[in-house]
C-alpha cells in the first residue's frame, strides 16, 4: 500500500510560542520558588543566564521573562528548520521507495 500524504513539517510559530511560553512559565515558577524558599534560591544562576537580571525587582523580573521568552524563540529558530529538513529528506526517501514499489507492481 502506498501513502500519498506525507507530513509537511512543523510550524515555526507554534513551536516558537510553545517553547517560549514554557520557558517563561518555568522562569516565573522558579522565581516564586526562590521567594518561598530563599535558602534554596537559584537567582545566581538566573544572573549568569539572563543578561541584566538582578535579584529581585519588577524591572528585573520582566527583563528575565522577556529573555526567557527570547531563548524559546532562539531554540525554535534553530530546531524547527533542522527538523523540517530532516523530515523532508525522510519523506523523499519514502516517496522514492513507494514509486519503486509501484513500478515493480506494474511490471509484474
Amino acid at each position: 500500500m502506498t501513502s500519498s500524504h506525507h507530513q509537511q513539517g512543523i510550524s515555526l510559530l507554534g513551536v516558537g510560542h510553545a517553547t517560549s511560553a514554557t520557558l517563561a512559565i518555568s522562569f516565573t515558577l522558579c522565581i516564586v520558588f526562590d521567594l518561598i524558599f530563599p535558602d534554596h534560591a537559584m537567582y545566581e544562576t538566573w544572573q549568569k543566564l539572563l543578561p541584566g537580571f538582578e535579584w529581585i525587582s519588577w524591572k528585573s523580573f520582566f527583563l528575565g521573562l522577556i529573555e526567557a521568552y527570547g531563548y524559546g524563540w532562539f531554540f525554535a529558530l534553530i530546531w524547527v528548520p533542522i527538523y523540517n529538513v530532516a523530515l523532508a529528506k525522510e519523506n523523499k526517501i519514502k516517496t522514492n521507495k513507494e514509486n519503486i514499489e509501484i513500478d515493480l507492481q506494474k511490471n509484474r
